[in-house]
């Protein structure tokens, strides 16, 4: 199997480029050109292995929730400009990868949403009775149901790990009425997704959102409710009390935690069949969501 996890334009465009851990931003001037690659990150670091159609999948999703919810957005379209001039070579590379969209100014926090106790939520329960200052009833157990969704901001690292925090110490530092209006507006996204998805049989246990100014105006920005940014569960398979199968990259997370790797030094290569057992599950989750099946022919 191949390795797709590098950038994907072979030459590059003449306009600033930023590379994230799985997306390359560039700016044309009054738009962003994000282009999703199938790189895939873990505890902070970027694997040398990607995940082939992974940035397809993580593009149409978004897009699909995009259309789909009651929120204002960044998404202008995911066909490649034409003033581009690339070659065939790279428009075959970029097909379906890419978001052209509005030029936001990217708030500083990334707006988690818990709606299930689980990660670092349900480690910092264990110990504190609490999430990011929320306190939570007693006895719950891994992976329960919250009695309504709760948010948990982190800041927004550029270089090593985000750092939860709470409500309170976001509104120190955004003011106080922009913190509320995010909060309210991350809680209505999630609901949003969470009843369509748990109607197709996928439980949102919680997601990460960005916003961004545009103008005066906040908007949604980046990915929205996709396997990097969530935790998709079947609901089938539900049961509180352990941990539950997924739909995202923690198939990717346990494997490493199985490994020898001491997440201090480069990590290892992930092995053919965990490569294609993640695969798939990209693959299974967005045809659940949006009951349109993405064959793997569609990107080889």
């Amino acid at each position: 199997m191949s390795n797709l996890g590098t950038c994907l334009l072979t030459t590059s465009l003449p306009y600033p480029k930023r590379q994230g851990k799985v997306r390359d931003v560039y700016d044309l001037g009054g738009e962003l050109l994000i282009v999703s690659t199938d790189r895939i990150s873990a505890f902070d670091w970027i694997l040398p292995c990607g995940i082939p159609g992974k940035g397809i999948v993580l593009t149409q999703l978004s897009k699909f929730w995009f259309d789909k919810l009651t929120v204002n957005h960044h998404l202008l379209s995911t066909e490649l400009p034409g003033a581009l001039q690339l070659s065939a070579e790279q428009q075959h590379s970029l097909q379906g990868r890419v978001m052209l969209t509005k030029k936001a100014e990217v708030i500083p926090f990334e707006c988690v949403v818990r709606g299930y106790l689980e990660g670092s939520g349900w480690r910092e329960y264990k110990q504190h009775g609490q999430v990011c200052g929320v306190r939570l009833p007693a006895d719950l157990e891994q992976c329960d149901a919250l009695p309504e969704p709760i948010f948990t901001p982190t800041t927004k690292a550029e270089q090593g790990h985000d750092m939860n925090v709470t409500f309170e110490e976001m509104a120190n530092q955004l003011g106080s009425d922009l913190a509320r209006q995010l909060r309210q507006q991350s809680l209505d996204v999630y609901r949003q997704g969470a009843e369509w998805a748990r109607s197709h049989g996928i439980i949102i246990a919680d997601t990460k959102f960005e916003w961004g100014w545009l103008g005066e105006e906040v908007i949604l920005i980046d990915e929205v409710l996709t396997p990097d940014s969530s935790r998709f569960w079947p609901l089938d398979d539900y049961e509180p009390g352990r941990s539950q199968s997924s739909f995202d990259k923690q198939f990717v997370r346990e494997w490493l935690m199985d490994s020898s790797w001491d997440r201090n030094s480069s990590p290892p290569e992930l092995p053919p069949d965990v490569i294609a057992g993640t695969q798939q599950k990209y693959l299974e989750v967005y045809a659940r969501l949006t009951g349109l099946p993405l064959s793997k022919a569609s990107y080889e």
